[in-house]
């Protein structure tokens, strides 16, 4: 949609908001809603109908000032409101390394997102929680792959908000309404074959989170619909997997799968439309992404194992349990690390789930990412992980090697303590 040279127009509530009746701290955030619109050349501002919050990492102190001041003027979120990973796992205190003074302004920063009215729920997956949004709603959600699972497996509307702009709109309600919000923005605008992908190669979430880096780096910024694929294959783990990887290697914020996203199955008769330039997406494809998110070799000594980015699903610890039902443990020398939310890793204890994981060597960790802050010993060289949005970001933020495979491979490797691959599952 071409917004060019389109004023902005408030109504009156927003020109309330705007002038201070509705407090100090909603003036505040009005104004930076007010100037992202008239960047975006926004002709109005929407409601919406909830916000995800990535700024609860401490990063410094800009980020800490920002909220407290908000809390200072009185700001209180305007919408239901839930809260990214932050700098510390609260239930397992010691688990992050971090100095006493980052801990505590971590701690702060926490603190003040509360004191707003923000739920302290400390997931990136904001999604596996009860009261998610549905189609056709309008919201400000950032945190990358909380956007694309968002406007892609929810059919929800959001705009890739980021830090400061993402609190400002949970005070206001009130959102520009551009890019992602706006229908026409979403129609696909390039096809990606994926019909001679074996289904077998498919029926993991690794495999996906490969697609997804595929994804990223043929479309960047493009809305996609992904064609040839079984939709019975299709599940939100899956769409998960290759969303966070997508918004990863690409600008990805969202995408289709014909006959399985919501928007896909409306537009079935419409979509891809007439036109639109195809690419073919193959197993070797595939088995190259693989690849290019491995800098670990087989064979190579394993030090840790990273599941959980984004969060473990419930659906995933009972796979990983039932995959440990044998009882056979991770070797000493490498440490399996869960990331997941407390919610789910409340639900997995109700199961059972986390009980056989951590008779198994497994250990847990809520609230945070394990490739954000310091949870892995400073001793780990090598690491493997399922999640290609871990193996892209891992090797330069935590200066370590990282093997990318499926659950299967993860585990059998954890168990020997090296890194093992089976080709067979890629071909």
């Amino acid at each position: 949609m071409n917004t060019s040279g389109i004023q902005l127009e408030l109504t009156a509530e927003d020109e309330a908001k705007l002038g201070g009746e509705h407090g100090p701290g909603v003036a505040m955030a009005m104004r930076l809603v007010v100037a992202l619109a008239r960047i975006s050349q926004a002709p109005r501002l929407i409601d919406i109908e909830s916000a995800h919050i990535d700024g609860c990492l401490y990063h410094g102190q800009a980020g800490l000032d920002f909220v407290e001041k908000l809390v200072g003027l009185g700001a209180r979120v305007a919408v239901p409101t839930t809260l990214n990973v932050a700098s510390l796992d609260l239930l397992h205190p010691g688990v992050v390394r971090l100095s006493p003074a980052e801990s505590r302004a971590a701690q702060r920063l926490m603190d003040a997102y509360v004191a707003i009215g923000a739920r302290a729920t400390w997931t990136c997956a904001p999604y596996q929680l009860a009261g998610r949004p549905t189609a056709g709603t309008d919201i400000a959600w950032a945190e990358s792959n909380a956007i694309v699972f968002a406007n892609s497996a929810l059919g929800a509307r959001t705009a890739r908000y980021g830090d400061f702009v993402d609190i400002c709109a949970a005070v206001t309600g009130r959102a520009p309404f551009a890019g992602l919000h706006v229908i026409e923005n979403r129609v696909p605008t390039i096809e990606l074959d994926c019909s001679s992908i074996p289904d077998r190669v498919l029926d993991s979430p690794a495999a996906w989170a490969a697609l997804g880096f595929a994804v990223g780096r043929r479309v960047g910024e493009e809305v996609a619909i992904l064609t040839g694929i079984t939709p019975s294959l299709v599940d939100e783990d899956r769409l998960k997997a290759l969303g966070a990887t997508a918004a990863s290697s690409g600008g990805v914020a969202l995408f289709h799968v014909a006959g399985a996203t919501p928007e896909a199955i409306i537009a079935a008769n419409s979509w891809p439309p007439p036109g639109t330039r195809c690419v073919e997406i193959t197993a070797e494809t595939l088995r190259a992404a693989r690849d290019e998110l491995s800098t670990a070799a087989v064979g190579d000594r394993l030090d840790a194992v990273s599941l959980g980015t984004p969060h473990f699903s419930l659906t995933e610890f009972a796979e990983l349990a039932a995959s440990l039902h044998d009882g056979e443990a991770f070797a000493p020398s490498c440490t399996v690390w869960i990331s997941t939310s407390r919610e789910m890793l409340g639900l997995a204890r109700d199961n059972g789930y986390a009980r056989t994981c951590e008779q198994a060597g497994a250990r847990l960790i809520v609230d945070t990412c394990t490739y954000l802050v310091p949870v892995l010993s400073d001793t780990v060289r090598t690491a493997m992980t399922t999640s290609g949005k871990w193996a892209w970001y891992a090797p330069a933020n935590m200066q370590i090697d990282v093997a990318f495979g499926t659950l299967a491979e993860c585990i059998t490797s954890a168990r020997s303590g090296r890194v093992t691959r089976d080709d067979s599952a890629w071909s």
